[in-house]
């Protein structure tokens, strides 16, 4: 089973797949020359097994383990400075989404003078960075989820302005990838279905964002049938390989799929993360049905194809819908936001940051600060009518 399971792949990066391919990664720093790594993870990891190995497998690393959930610019100019102190000149990224996002900026920034702010996605401004002074990463997930392994960009949150902010730079991608499926094997079942789910919401926000990219939509569609039958079997046995190891490669098929676009989903709940300190991949999934009743009438078409790739009997929007409630459901993921800790009080604000979002410029259906508060408010209740 497990040679099965091994590969090295070499898009969108290099990508070494497979069960105890964690023991290459002294390997790894050395293809990227990397001699002094700092090893950027999580407060969950900082003490784990994980980081202890390895730690005994590089000479002259260090660990920064500060990086919180939403990640923060305060978590980003902490890491500067231990990259500095300890003299590093690359970064091991250990983690989940979170970790893997400060990591690469954290190595973007090590040799840039302009502030971090000057580098957010908006048109060229990535080309206002200095090549020369991105340091090199080695990204290692230990979740199934974000992708952000394969991503060529970092979701930072500004303390200042309370708003998630997406820093790029193609040079950003991390050089290796180890995609080890038995380093998740000790997430709990609720993380394992959040993560599950983001994964899921990355491919089908690209699949029916309407911009064309064949490419995109072929690893979009074959992302949401691993999901679909792997995330299931992750979540009743957290230790079946093989289901941990086609969720690892779906998440990050995931990622590559929405350099497409995304949409109203991703929109909505970066504003809920910034502001509620929510999980991402929960309050994804928790917002998923809400933005398909949304874009009903767009994703029709797309929505058959995409339950014929399901295997559902009766392929049609109905039946697709049906089947995400009960997955949900099958998952234990909640119904509403309310029950995750969201209230209606900042809805407006809500709205209006959604709208801003760059991830709402690839809605299937076209939206604004109004549309996207009324979606808002019917996912912390729970009413999906109250989105038409």
């Amino acid at each position: 089973m497990s040679s099965q399971l091994t590969a090295n792949w070499s898009y969108p990066t290099t990508i070494w797949a497979g069960p105890s391919r964690i023991v290459e990664l002294s390997k790894a720093c050395g293809q990227l020359r990397i001699t002094r790594p700092l090893i950027v993870t999580d407060a969950g990891l900082v003490n784990h097994q994980i980081i202890s190995r390895s730690l005994a497998q590089l000479a002259g690393a260090s660990v920064f383990g500060d990086v919180k959930g939403n990640p923060t610019s305060g978590n980003v100019e902490a890491g500067l400075r231990a990259y500095a102190a300890g003299r590093h000149d690359g970064v091991v990224a250990v983690g989940g989404g979170s970790a893997l996002d400060a990591g690469k900026v954290i190595a973007f920034m090590s040799g840039q003078t302009r502030p971090m702010w000057d580098f957010e996605d908006i048109g060229d401004w990535w080309t206002r960075a200095n090549p020369a002074g991105i340091a090199p990463v080695v990204a290692v997930p230990t979740t199934a989820g974000t992708g952000s392994e394969v991503g060529r960009a970092g979701v930072i949150l500004n303390e200042a302005t309370h708003q998630k902010k997406i820093i790029f730079h193609p040079k950003m991608m991390p050089g290796v990838v180890i995609s080890d499926p038995e380093l998740t094997v000790g997430l709990p079942r609720h993380i394992t279905a959040a993560t599950g789910m983001d994964a899921f919401v990355h491919c089908f926000e690209a699949y029916c964002c309407p911009a064309f990219h064949p490419i995109a939509d072929g690893m979009a569609l074959e992302g949401m049938r691993l999901i679909a039958r792997f995330l299931p079997r992750a979540c009743v046995n957290g230790g079946d390989i093989e289901a941990r190891a086609h969720m690892l490669a779906a998440a990050s098929m995931g990622a590559a799929a929405f350099q497409k676009g995304l949409g109203a989903v991703h929109a909505i709940a970066h504003p809920v993360g910034s502001w509620f300190d929510t999980h991402h991949g929960l309050t994804n999934a928790v917002l998923l049905p809400y933005v398909m009743q949304l874009n009903r009438h767009a994703i029709e078409p797309k929505a058959d194809v995409i339950a014929r790739v399901l295997g559902l009997p009766y392929p049609s929007f109905e039946s697709l819908l049906e089947w995400v409630l009960e997955l949900r459901r099958s998952l234990g993921i909640a119904n509403r936001l309310a029950d995750i800790g969201v209230d209606a009080d900042r809805s407006a604000l809500i709205g209006e940051e959604a709208a801003k979002d760059p991830s709402a410029a690839g809605n299937p259906t076209p939206t604004d600060a109004g549309i996207l508060e009324r979606v808002f408010r019917a996912a912390v209740i729970g009413d999906m009518q109250a989105v038409i």
